[in-house]
């Protein structure tokens, strides 16, 4: 605590020119959970870059923190020979503060900045990095956090997030930066003047809506549908170019929710912006009494993400990030093989917690599937091997549980701009046939049976649930458990050690994936447990696949499991 109070005193000191910080901390003078709390440790950068709470200390975020990771960052460039970055954020509570800041501190080191006007989505950035051929780019965001957080994330030249190595030198670097008297910083004005600094020209969104317009398979279907749509961008950057793509592709019937429309950091109707919570869509829903829409769509503030819901019979399905991810795949392998399109050799990659359903769609259409790591760096990098193996066009789309997809190569980061096109496609083309998404899905079940997919999440606050977390995962690995409920471990995968363990035949085999701070089980009849903490939240997640005969034998399943879980962590 010694440590903690002498940080207190210099931040108190340090922050006299921000009157904003130095009042957050002068009202908790005296007051130790809250001092703990802002000084027990610094906001790590990783491969996500920075997220936090907004406030002041080392554990927050500030114009302190992001002038000093900023700061970290035009070292490492500038170790590596310079180069100009990409600047992007989103419509959160000093977004755009940083941006500027961010973007101000590396024209002070002699980087040539790219920044975007107005907030835009994520996977923008992405693609400009590659297309102005940067060094690296910054997103301000928090993705689909709760207001209270803003983070920083970091981009590699080939336009995924940071890799591990990366990160690390980087952090190397911010590590360096005195936080109060290290950072470098010039005039905006001024910046702008010289060339340093220059806003990123219209011609490089058109570019990408171009891009994205590209991507349908069936123009012709879309063009006479009279397919319903309400849309949602959570108060976030997805508005203009969402909206943008679905009336150039021809969608005559698409409303927006007004509550929901603007952009607006606090996001007053949904407190938890996050696409995957039945929660974000009761505005929509209440505007279906007056339309009665086929498709409901919410994009997260930095529209990399985007949840669906489904009208079958007189209700809505909220369908899950699964769910999306097997319906695309399966419409775009079986429309582009009866098109003719479907490459010799196609490649689909998927994070390797998401459902099991996908491998035997990619099998019955003769598709490679890869499984990677969570986090879209993994499957930028898959897109980038295949390029430089003369293969990008094998490549079919990527995606992960949590409602992220990538449909074409244009971006190497989720992309919830083309994804929301294809699923209004899929939409429309299904209805042109007399069925909805869900007796899609349905109809994949009964050819390849059912998976049921839960996630659990176990959230640590704070410094205590940091340790608790930590022990939790350390403890797991140490101990593995020999049964889960009333199910025998087949087989455990431990990936910091990089070693997998059958326990009937006590045989080895290595984990030819990245270390990373994962725990899997294997349990009789294909259901599986993988266990991990979150990279962007203090939580703790465990994703679970129960397999069944039927849908309701695998929900059974997917319980009984999740009971077993949470009987292993305490609860």
């Amino acid at each position: 605590m010694n440590n903690v109070k002498e940080l207190y005193e210099i931040w108190l000191k340090g922050t006299e020119s921000d009157a904003e910080l130095h009042a957050e901390l002068e009202s908790v003078s005296g007051n130790e959970d809250e001092i703990l709390d802002r000084f027990y440790r610094n906001l790590e950068f990783g491969t996500a870059g920075l997220r936090g709470v907004l406030g002041a200390g080392t554990n927050r975020m500030n114009t302190f923190t992001v002038g000093q990771a900023t700061q970290g960052l035009a070292d490492y460039l500038n170790s590596k020979g310079g180069g100009s970055v990409v600047i992007g954020y989103d419509s959160r509570i000093k977004s755009d503060v940083f941006a500027k800041q961010s973007a101000m501190i590396l024209a002070a080191n002699g980087i040539k900045v790219y920044l975007y006007e107005k907030i835009e989505p994520t996977p923008f950035v992405s693609y400009a990095v590659m297309r102005l051929k940067c060094a690296s780019g910054i997103v301000i965001t928090a993705s689909h956090n709760p207001s209270k957080y803003n983070g920083y994330k970091c981009y590699d030249p080939r336009g995924y997030q940071m890799t591990e190595e990366a990160a690390a030198e980087t952090y190397g670097y911010i590590q360096k930066t005195d936080i109060f008297t290290g950072i470098k910083s010039m005039d905006f004005a001024a910046a702008l003047e010289k060339g340093l600094i220059e806003y990123v020209a219209d011609e490089i969104l058109e570019e990408y809506y171009a891009l994205c317009l590209r991507r349908p398979l069936h123009p012709e279907i879309v063009a006479n549908s009279d397919v319903k749509i309400i849309y949602s961008p959570l108060n976030g950057t997805g508005n203009v170019p969402v909206r943008t793509v679905l009336e150039r592709a021809g969608y005559k019937n698409v409303k927006v929710v007004k509550e929901q429309e603007l952009p607006d950091g606090t996001f007053p109707t949904c407190p938890y912006p996050n696409p995957e919570i039945q929660q974000v869509f009761e505005c929509a829903l209440e505007m279906t009494k007056e339309f009665r829409a086929d498709l409901l769509l919410a994009t997260d503030p930095d529209c990399d993400r985007v949840g669906t819901a489904v009208l079958t019979g007189d209700e809505y399905k909220l369908l899950s990030g699964n769910d999306i991810g097997a319906l695309l795949v399966n419409y775009i392998l079986s429309q582009r093989k009866a098109l003719g399109t479907l490459p010799e050799h196609p490649v689909v990659v998927k994070s390797f917690v998401s459902t099991k359903l996908v491998d035997k769609i990619c099998e019955k259409y003769g598709a490679k599937l890869i499984d990677v790591l969570t986090g879209f760096k993994y499957i930028g990098e898959v897109i980038c091997n295949l390029d430089a193996e003369g293969r990008i066009d094998d490549f079919i789309m990527g995606f992960e549980e949590s409602y992220g997809y990538l449909i074409g190569t244009h971006a190497r980061d989720k992309d919830a701009v083309a994804a929301s096109l294809m699923i209004c496609e899929m939409t429309a083309y299904y209805k042109s046939i007399g069925k909805t998404l869900y007796d899609v899905l349905r109809e994949l079940y009964d050819e390849f049976g059912y998976y049921c997919n839960k996630l659990l999440n176990f959230t640590f606050e704070g410094a205590d649930g940091m340790a608790a977390m930590a022990k939790i995962m350390a403890d797991a690995a140490a101990n593995p458990p020999e049964t889960i409920g009333a199910d025998k471990v087949l087989r455990h995968w431990n990936y910091n050690t990089g070693v997998c363990l059958d326990t009937v035949t006590g045989e080895k085999e290595e984990i030819t994936l990245p270390r990373s701070n994962v725990l899997a089980y294997a349990l009789p009849g294909g259901n599986f447990v993988i266990m991990r903490p979150s990279g962007t939240e203090p939580k703790i997640k465990i994703y679970i696949t129960g397999i069944g005969e039927t849908y309701e034998a695998s929900q059974a399943k997917a319980d009984e499991i999740a009971l077993a879980m949470k009987a292993m962590l305490g609860e």
